[in-house]
């Protein structure tokens, strides 16, 4: 982890910032935005890419992603370039949490996928890029996002300590945590065969 360098102020300031970022639903502005109706009420309710993606609209589910993942993004940069690391690393964790249990919705949000990869890649990009590439491979040869997902995520705190980001390693260890909590569902429907393939209506 980073050294603490900031004052508790300034990391209690970034924490809120950080939290109120990710908190933003995308993808039920985006699905009202675009007409598909109330995210909440198709598929499986989530409010992430995939789900947006079973209103049958490629656009919407492609700007839900981009969305997701730059809230966490800029989190982390504006914390970065301001504040410093560590403020930057506490900021992207209180995104990722803002986006899975938004105060907007009940504290019931996404899975938080797309919101750690936009993280990763700000946080240490190459990382972020050989993470997204194992996301694209797991999901394309499952067929399941959840699965892409998830070895996106458990790859995340190998890479950033052979790529030479060791002080992310903890954060990822957090980031990938809530990213498995999050699917704990869908981990148990991959084991019985029963996981939605991508694209797949609910």
């Amino acid at each position: 982890m980073p050294l603490i360098e900031s004052s508790l102020t300034v990391l209690l300031l970034w924490a809120v910032i950080g939290y109120l970022l990710g908190s933003i639903p995308f993808g039920v502005v985006v699905a009202r935005a675009m007409g598909l109706g109330n995210l909440r009420n198709i598929g499986s309710g989530n409010i992430g890419a995939t789900n947006v993606l079973r209103t049958g609209s490629k656009p919407a589910a492609i700007a839900t992603l981009l969305l997701d993942g730059a809230k966490g993004a800029v989190a982390l940069l504006l914390a970065r370039a301001v504040s410093g690391e560590d403020a930057a690393q506490l900021a992207a964790l209180m995104a990722m949490i803002g986006h899975c249990y938004p105060v907007w919705l009940k504290f019931n949000g996404g899975k938080g996928v797309a919101t750690f990869l936009g993280i990763l890649l700000a946080l240490a990009w190459p990382a972020g890029i050989a993470a997204c590439v194992a996301w694209l491979i797991a999901a394309a040869v499952s067929r399941m996002s959840s699965v892409g997902g998830l070895l996106a995520a458990a790859s995340s705190s190998i890479l950033v300590m052979a790529l030479g980001f060791g002080s992310a390693y903890l954060l990822c260890v957090l980031l990938t945590l809530i990213v498995f909590w999050r699917h704990r569902a869908n981990i148990s429907r991959i084991r019985a065969g029963t996981e939605p393939k991508i694209g797949q209506k609910g």
